[in-house]
């Protein structure tokens, strides 16, 4: 591994520092390619307009048509954390604009991803008028046509890739699709239906139907977390969804669901920060789609009760825990079974036993150790299936690798779908090790050679001056996640002493130019060398009420 420094323009670090940014904040910032501060400036104003987003208008006008005549509104959502925010924005919208609307989820184990044929027959029960996709449906080419065989609508909104055929909906708004001119092609799927929100309050209010002013910033903390915990790459408009976001959960007015969930983790809502929607709640609202259903997780994001949020929020703890057990055990299955490839380069993963509702973060730890693409498989609660996910690197587009497959193999994967850096299928069983072959081909022939490098990208030496409590607070504060990382610091430190913590994490006394520096390894128990080039992170460590600097390290060349 190569720990190497990003490259900066050193006039747009000026014009930054002139500007009033703090002199690290500016050097960070322009290595992420921020050329003015105005860039900086997160404000409500400044979001995108829905009018940009392609059918926004006529999802609006075709939702206040049925609010109007009281049809029946049924939100089908998804089983990950932009499912359960976007189904918990459409939800609370919908029903202060008046509308007859209730929200159904999909059995993961039993019915996979996505609106099919079978989901619409239960939902079917519900004698919806409209069905509402969130964070899905794009792919839904047969259950769409199912339902229009039921007499019910379809509304699509979703942000995962077209494939060759569109469903036949009444409306599909999605940034993605084909002539949406909406810049922010990154919009999570929780961003799309807040979207398509604000359409349809501007239609209601054009049509006098609005029967209060509804302040639609009230869900933007809902907003922030689904964007961070589905790693969108955060571009300049979904920054600003996040820091809207963040600034209500700040300011004491966050959901009760969201702020119980992080108390659950012991984290302070009013100190929250994108690390804690993507590394604290996200994690733990997910865990109820992994393992058991997640109606737990979308109760909690819409409930208005306290006690009812903090109980969910105390659940969904619980299995957040038992998710990191069986992820645990999974990891050490399958580092076992890399050892036995002794140096063989491979990407596919898979044993009986694994759990399907976890073999995502299994595939994610499995690329982060390996520096390859991943997929990992379970066995499909449906017999005779295998349900895979997979996450990928910089450089190798996973879902077009899947494509790619798919289009050379007819049949050999019997659904797929996703993003370039995560992406999901199912395959049978008995295709397993043909799947293997091809999938592995066709990535040797796609992973460019510059991807297989295992480099580490940092900010270069931290300067002693900015080694402190307020700078780590300042970095805290800002919004970072995909595509627009946390800071990562890089020097040559002489180690005064290491032990392990915790069973599982080394704590490391660190000197650089006479300064000592307390610093942790987290997961990693071999020792250190006596001298070391690292990358870490500055932290705030918080221990019996006091809080210090802290580093932690995260790589050594």
């Amino acid at each position: 591994m190569r720990i190497v420094e990003r490259s900066y323009s050193e006039t747009d670090r000026r014009a930054l520092a002139e500007a009033g940014v703090h002199p690290l904040l500016a050097r960070i910032f322009a290595a992420r390619r921020i050329a003015s501060a105005d860039e900086l400036r997160y404000e409500a104003a400044s979001l995108l307009n829905p009018k940009l987003l392609k059918n926004a208008e006529h999802a609006a006008q075709l939702l206040a048509d049925a609010i109007a005549r009281q049809k029946r509104l049924l939100i089908v959502a998804d089983y990950d954390a932009d499912g359960a925010t976007a189904c918990a924005v459409g939800v609370r919208a919908l029903r202060r604009f008046g509308a007859n609307v209730e929200y159904l989820v999909p059995d993961r184990f039993k019915l996979g991803y996505g609106l099919s044929p079978e989901l619409v027959d239960i939902a079917s029960h519900r004698k919806p008028d409209v069905l509402i996709t969130v964070d899905n449906g794009i792919a839904s080419v047969e259950g769409v046509a199912h339902a229009k065989r039921l007499g019910i609508a379809t509304l699509i909104t979703d942000h995962h890739l077209p494939g060759a055929e569109l469903p036949d909906a009444a409306c599909i708004v999605n940034p993605n699709q084909a002539d949406c001119a909406f810049p922010s092609k990154a919009l999570a799927g929780v961003g799309v239906m807040f979207y398509v929100m604000l359409a349809l309050r501007a239609e209601l209010r054009k049509r006098g139907a609005l029967k209060e002013e509804l302040n639609l910033a009230s869900l933007t903390d809902l907003v922030a977390l689904g964007t961070i915990a589905d790693v969108v790459p955060l571009d300049a408009n979904n920054r600003n969804l996040v820091a809207q976001g963040l600034k209500r959960l700040r300011a004491g007015y966050g959901k009760p669901g969201i702020v119980q969930l992080l108390r659950a983790a012991g984290r302070a809502p009013g100190e929250a920060s994108s690390f804690d929607l993507g590394f604290v709640a996200g994690p733990r609202l997910n865990a109820a789609g992994r393992l058991a259903d997640m109606s737990l997780g979308i109760e909690c994001l819409v409930t208005d009760d306290e006690a009812r949020a903090a109980n969910c929020a105390q659940e969904l703890d619980r299995l957040n825990r038992e998710r990191r057990k069986i992820e645990a055990a999974m990891l050490e299955q399958a580092l076992d079974e890399v050892k036995k490839l002794a140096g063989e380069d491979r990407s596919t993963f898979y044993d009986p036993g694994w759990h399907e509702g976890v073999v995502g973060i299994l595939a994610s730890r499995l690329k982060d150790r390996l520096h390859r693409p991943v997929l990992c498989f379970a066995r499909s609660a449906a017999g005779g299936l295998l349900k895979g996910s997979g996450r990928s690197l910089p450089g190798l587009h996973l879902r077009d690798c899947l494509d790619l497959v798919a289009k050379r193999a007819p049949g050999l994967i019997q659904r797929f779908g996703g993003h370039a850096q995560a992406a999901g299928l199912t395959i049978a069983e008995a295709q397993y090790e043909r799947f293997c072959a091809a999938f592995e081909r066709t990535l040797e022939e796609l992973l460019p050679a510059e991807a297989r490098l295992h480099t580490v990208e940092t900010d270069g030496a931290l300067e002693a001056a900015h080694c402190t409590l307020e700078v780590a607070r300042l970095i805290e504060a800002q919004i970072w996640g995909q595509g627009f990382p946390q800071p990562l610091f890089c020097d040559t430190f002489a180690v005064e002493s290491q032990r392990v913590v915790g069973e599982r994490h080394l704590k490391l006394r660190l000197i650089k130019d006479g300064r000592r520096f307390e610093a942790m390894r987290f997961g990693a128990l071999d020792p250190v060398a006596d001298h070391l080039r690292a990358a870490y992170r500055l932290s705030v460590n918080e221990f019996n009420g006091l809080k210090n600097v802290q580093l932690n390290v995260e790589h050594i060349e």
